[in-house]
């Protein structure tokens, strides 16, 4: 049976990772991986996790299963971190929130409850859109369509072409939008553009499906969650995938979370039998680690302050380092300009490089990044700042 299996290429990210790591080049640069580092090159574990994860080995006597949803504290704890307090889609008891292994999970978890749902059911992506969907929501029977998003000629978003692509959404189609800091242009919609988004659902009748990944990376907790906060006060069905690896810091601890927003108590509670009947079928418990760490942090209130701080030192640290890369640029070469890269928000940006400039920065400089020039600004250090800059130069000028 198994030797009809062909081999596959390597993923294009993961690939890179593996040739960064067999460069003996003392200079190499890791811009593809998409994980935040501080200035020394290291993933760090946050100081609030290691104190939570020191409680948690205090107060952990037992390894038996979770329950199917998860911790019911860290459940709540992150509806008041998706939805703010008082938001009235918590209040009129329309949110069904469960545990996922990572954002990850929680998409696949969202696009099989989808096929239960209306199968075959189309989702509508952005071009560009984190490579990642495809598989995991293709893979569960849905079918996916692209909307305009990004141009890349103006690095900025074509907001006309995505609402005329929009208004013509059928309803109960589903529309896949990043909550913020977009991955992997950078480039986030504005609260007006949110404005429209919503009322365009309102009207056309489609509903959203939110992948929240980076929140707090962006502009910060709140302002990050803006979008879904009005979306959940503005159509009766909302889905939100989100993911703690970033936030938290929590990668390899894969916790994650699916909310949704139904139109009344008794469709959500229908709907949350079919969550843990989806759940069932896949993993059945969640992992418990990651999210008992988030649920630790969020409800002890000097964790969830030296929490918030690091945070938002990590947020500064990406938006200093951007606007490093472009003063950096600038003062090398005037022939092109990179000051969009200081104007997005998370992790991600795309330089507009051609894929033989972007190989040459690979052999001739080794420095890493895929082939659409997509970088991650958090791969960046203040020492290689001037190293990367004028490669990035002198690849310009060949």
């Amino acid at each position: 049976m198994f030797e009809s299996l062909p081999l596959l290429p390597a993923d294009p990210i993961l690939g890179l990772s593996a040739a960064f790591q067999q460069d003996t080049n003392p200079n190499k640069v890791d811009l593809g991986v998409g994980v935040y580092k501080n200035d020394a090159g290291v993933t760090p574990v946050m100081a609030a996790v290691a104190a939570a994860e020191r409680l948690r080995l205090n107060l952990e006597n037992t390894k038996a299963y979770t329950s199917p949803a998860g911790y019911p504290g860290a459940n709540n704890a992150v509806v008041g971190l998706v939805y703010g307090t008082g938001h009235t889609a918590v209040s009129d008891n329309r949110v069904r929130t469960i545990q996922t292994p990572g954002g990850c999970g929680a998409l696949r978890v969202a696009a099989e409850f989808i096929q239960r749902a209306k199968p075959g059911a189309t989702t509508w992506v952005s071009t560009p859109t984190w490579a990642n969907h495809i598989p995991l929501l293709g893979s569960a029977g849905l079918t996916l369509r692209e909307y305009p998003y990004y141009n890349y000629a103006t690095h900025s978003i074509d907001f006309d072409a995505m609402v005329a692509c929009l208004n013509n959404v059928p309803a109960g189609d589903l529309v896949l939008l990043h909550a913020c800091c977009h991955n992997p242009s950078g480039a986030d919609l504005s609260r007006e553009q949110w404005q429209e988004v919503a009322r365009l659902a309102q009207t056309r009748g489609f509903v959203p499906f939110v992948d929240m990944a980076y929140q707090g990376f962006g502009e910060g907790l709140d302002e990050d969650a803006y979008g879904i906060r009005l979306l959940a006060e503005s159509v009766p069905e909302l889905i939100i995938a989100a993911s703690f690896s970033k936030n938290f810091g929590l990668y390899r601890e894969r916790a994650g979370t699916l909310s949704l927003v139904f139109a009344n108590e008794t469709q959500a509670n229908a709907g949350m039998s079919q969550l843990l009947s989806v759940t069932r079928g896949l993993y059945s418990m969640p992992p418990a680690h990651g999210s008992a760490i988030v649920d630790i942090i969020l409800h002890n209130s000097g964790l969830t302050r030296q929490w918030q701080e690091e945070l938002g030192q990590m947020r500064q640290r990406i938006q200093n380092l951007r606007a490093e890369l472009v003063s950096a640029l600038n003062q090398r070469q005037g022939e092109r300009d990179f000051s969009f890269i200081a104007h997005e928000r998370g992790m991600f940006s795309f330089l507009g490089l051609s894929v033989e400039q972007v190989h040459r920065l690979k052999n001739e400089f080794s420095i890493y990044m895929t082939d659409t020039s997509r970088i991650s600004v958090a791969g960046l250090t203040t020492e290689k700042m001037a190293y990367v800059s004028q490669a990035i130069v002198n690849v310009l000028r060949a």
